[in-house]
């Protein structure tokens, strides 16, 4: 976290983009902060020599210690949609091809979530730290994980309305590939073997789980 500190004004250079960029680097460090250790052994002064700035500029920007948790999770969540909106809907428009280009649109989506998730293994652990408490902080789960499996979940629907496939209980399936995933990300982030290789293994499992669900 050394490396991440708050950048310097230029001049003429428009304050708007000074007080984002600088919320930015507070919730990249927040987020770190939290996905390691949890929401009760980090502190605002923690957060802010971590972002390279004093305990007034994060709350600023952020507000109260639980305002500020919050934050981190709206900023994994808006990354995360972002991506998912978009294989989604691509997704939508392949069921009318047929279930051959609805499956390879599945195939798809789930490439993309896998990737998100790799790139960004600190969504996991952020993630997985609240869940270790479920009884606390259990809104986030409706405002930042509940639309994205819904997303998901009425995009199987309606393929099995098309009869593009057939599914049953979409929100299981949902389930299941989203904790497989994140058993994934903890895994690489365990090591002790090669990483390409587990991967290119986890990959393919995936797509063979997807096949043998609705493959022909």
């Amino acid at each position: 976290m050394a490396g991440m500190t708050m950048p310097r004004r230029r001049p003429g250079r428009p304050r708007r983009e000074e007080t984002r960029q600088t919320r930015e680097v507070v919730l990249a460090a927040a987020t770190e902060l939290f996905a390691r250790r949890g929401f009760d052994a980090v502190g605002l002064r923690e957060v802010a020599a971590a972002a390279g700035v004093d305990v007034a500029t994060v709350s600023h920007h952020t507000g109260t210690k639980a305002q500020l948790y919050d934050a981190c999770f709206g900023r994994v969540f808006a990354a995360e949609r972002g991506a998912l909106e978009e294989a989604t809907a691509r997704a939508r428009t392949a069921l009318e091809a047929g279930p051959g280009e609805a499956l390879r649109a599945l195939h798809e989506l789930v490439d993309v979530f896998v990737d998100f998730l790799e790139d960004r293994p600190e969504t996991t652990a952020l993630w997985l730290r609240r869940w270790l408490e479920p009884q606390r902080h259990a809104e986030l789960d409706e405002r930042y994980a509940a639309p994205l499996y819904r997303l998901v979940a009425e995009l199987l629907t309606a393929a099995a309305a098309t009869g593009a496939l057939a599914e049953p209980t979409p929100h299981v399936t949902v389930r299941s590939l989203v904790w497989a995933v994140h058993g994934h990300v903890v895994a690489l982030a365990a090591g002790g073997g090669s990483q390409a290789r587990e991967r290119r293994e986890f990959r393919a499992f995936v797509h063979r789980f997807l096949d043998g669900l609705y493959g022909s």
